[in-house]
């Protein structure tokens, strides 16, 4: 049984991986002068938040790391939700990639609507996950 602090914190990661949705959702309104990466970087982080909530619902160690991939395989087994390697490692790009200036390859409006189809994609499945472990009653 994890401990009520420990479903506290989690709900805490929700909440913050839920502003970052909300954000890259908003911004892609943005038709003309859109800043397709800050979708990215949104997105990214959306799902960033999520896994470490799954983290921390489990007492497991949140390491500083912006790897999904990484993230997500030190997530139980059992409780570790189905998405996809592919998407993970598209969104990872725009954990640094999108804040940061540099040499990086311009973002399309495309690229960007994926980006947040991905989260959309991986908030729904780890949702559903921490909504088995929270309970149905509860509110994510």
């Amino acid at each position: 049984m994890t401990p009520p602090d420990q479903a506290h914190l989690a709900r805490q990661w929700i909440e913050k991986a839920e502003e970052d949705f909300r954000n890259a959702q908003y911004t892609l309104t943005l038709r003309e002068d859109c800043p397709l990466s800050t979708v990215c970087f949104h997105s990214q982080q959306c799902v960033e938040k999520y896994l470490k909530a799954l983290l921390v619902y489990h007492s497991l160690p949140v390491p500083r790391s912006h790897d999904l991939l990484e993230l997500c395989h030190r997530i139980p087994v059992d409780h570790r939700p189905d998405l996809s390697e592919r998407w993970l490692a598209v969104l990872n790009r725009y954990a640094v990639e999108a804040r940061y200036p540099g040499d990086w390859d311009t973002i399309s409006r495309r690229e960007a609507e994926e980006a947040f189809l991905a989260a959309s994609t991986a908030r729904q499945q780890i949702s559903g996950v921490l909504l088995k472990l929270l309970g149905p009653n509860r509110d994510l």
